[in-house]
Parts: structure tokens; C-alpha cells; sequence
């Protein structure tokens, strides 16, 4: 399943690139890419643990930068 979400207090390129690494990394997760132009990241991860990897896509996010978001 591919979904595409808006993403909140995202503050610098490099962030967005540490958060795309630990996204990509987690399992169930067949890609995930970052945009800090356009503030959006899209994720492609196994449908029937799609909400499970979405938290911890979320909870990665945090330890980059604590007040960036995903927005649902």
C-alpha cells in the first residue's frame, strides 16, 4: 500500500533526509521518501501493518525532531 501524507514543523533538509533513512529502515517498509520542499512524505509499506508501521514511522520522526508531525 502507497500513501502519501503532509508533514508539519518539518524544519530542515537534513532532518528530512535522517527521517527518510529511519523510515526506510523499519520492517514492512518497501520505500519511503521525504520531501522538505513540498513538505510531504509518501510511504509504501505492506497493507495489513500499514497503521502499525505508520506509528512507527511517526515515533522515528520524533527522534529526529520532536515537534515535526505527520499529518493523518
Amino acid at each position: 500500500m502507497k500513501k502519501r501524507f503532509s508533514m508539519e514543523n518539518l524544519d530542515c533538509a537534513n532532518c528530512a533526509a535522517k527521517m527518510e533513512a529511519a523510515i526506510s529502515k523499519l520492517d514492512g517498509v518497501h520505500s519511503c521518501t521525504i520531501s522538505f520542499m513540498t513538505q510531504k512524505l509518501t510511504l509504501e509499506a505492506e497493507e495489513d501493518r500499514f497503521d502499525e508501521i505508520l506509528e512507527k514511522a511517526e515515533a522515528a520522526c520524533k527522534r529526529v525532531d520532536r515537534d515535526c508531525r505527520i499529518l493523518r
